[in-house]
């Protein structure tokens, strides 16, 4: 934990300021997308026995065996996936790296998984890609609840008045909706959204949730090329009440996270802090679509490059 809290110190330390009325700018830890771990993960012999590939946002590493992934120097996690159900090894690869305007940035990407049976059964899987905070608890054991193998969000206990980045975005907008081998009709926009939250637990092991601050914008359409600087101010109190709030900016109640006996359980947003309130923890999200983990539209594409927060 201590060298995850220094790495985090180190990077955001790193501020860049223009003259003295500028805001100030802190990169986010692996924000420039320039370092990844590659993970080799050798699938069960009955899906082929192949090894295949999937990323994690650390630092550069390889990791050549079927283990568990360790977050002591990242607060990120992935919809990349090292999953074993009834005994079968199986990986997703839906956020990676891709060259960037000026290096590597990430690219997230809704497509099919194709799982393939000794060479007999054929099944369509929908992924979305996804980046956000938090530690996926692997190996995943199942389908039916896919956010509930998720520790969401990280410690968090500052202001920032903005989410700053780069993005170029692909967004077919078939109206179609993929689930599973069946599609319907549907509107699927990229989701980028950074939650501040309050967070204690009681003697029952609950925890409770207010929302702190709130900063979120879908994408809903093809960019012209990137897309620099995109900045989304922070909403703190209750985002309903300010004009520009959208129905995707508010209480959720898909989350979970672990309580201090390790155990997974749901934090559903019960209300809206009152400003001021010091938040506890801080969920960011990235997403190539905003249906869910397991159905979305076929063919978004969302790249992210040089995440930053501004403060005062």
């Amino acid at each position: 934990m201590m060298r995850l809290l220094h790495c985090i110190s180190a990077v955001m330390a790193l501020s860049v300021c223009g003259n003295a009325s500028a805001q100030r700018m802190e990169r986010i830890p692996f924000g420039d997308f320039e370092s990844w771990t590659v993970r080799e993960i050798k699938e069960s012999a009955i899906l082929g026995g192949e090894t295949k590939t999937i990323y994690a946002l650390a630092p550069n590493d390889t990791i050549r065996k079927n283990e568990v992934f360790s977050y002591d120097n990242t607060i990120w996690s992935s919809s990349n996936a090292y999953a074993v159900v009834m005994g079968i090894t199986k990986t997703s690869c839906s956020a990676s790296p891709a060259e960037g305007p000026d290096g590597l940035c990430a690219k997230l990407e809704s497509c099919y998984v194709t799982v393939k049976v000794a060479g007999l059964i054929n099944i369509k899987i929908f992924a979305g890609g996804s980046l956000y905070w938090g530690k996926i608890l692997e190996p995943i054991r199942g389908i039916s609840e896919p956010y509930s193998f998720i520790d969401w969000g990280i410690p968090f206990t500052r202001h920032p008045k903005a989410l700053v980045l780069d993005y170029r975005s692909i967004v077919p907008n078939t109206g179609k909706i993929a689930k599973g081998n069946r599609t319907y009709d549907g509107y699927d926009p990229e989701e980028i959204i950074l939650i501040l939250q309050s967070r204690k637990e009681d003697e029952d092991g609950n925890i409770h949730v207010k929302r702190v601050g709130t900063a979120a914008l879908h994408i809903d359409r093809t960019s012209d090329g990137w897309v620099k600087d995109l900045r989304i101010p922070l909403i703190y109190g209750d985002a309903s009440k300010d004009s520009s709030f959208e129905d995707y900016m508010d209480l959720r109640d898909i989350y979970y996270a672990r309580n201090s006996a390790g155990k997974n359980v749901p934090i559903p947003e019960e209300g809206w802090a009152e400003p001021g309130t010091v938040p506890t923890h801080a969920i960011l999200s990235i997403t190539s679509g905003c249906q869910n983990g397991l159905a979305g539209a076929v063919g978004n594409i969302l790249y992210i490059d040089n995440l930053r927060l501004e403060y005062e």
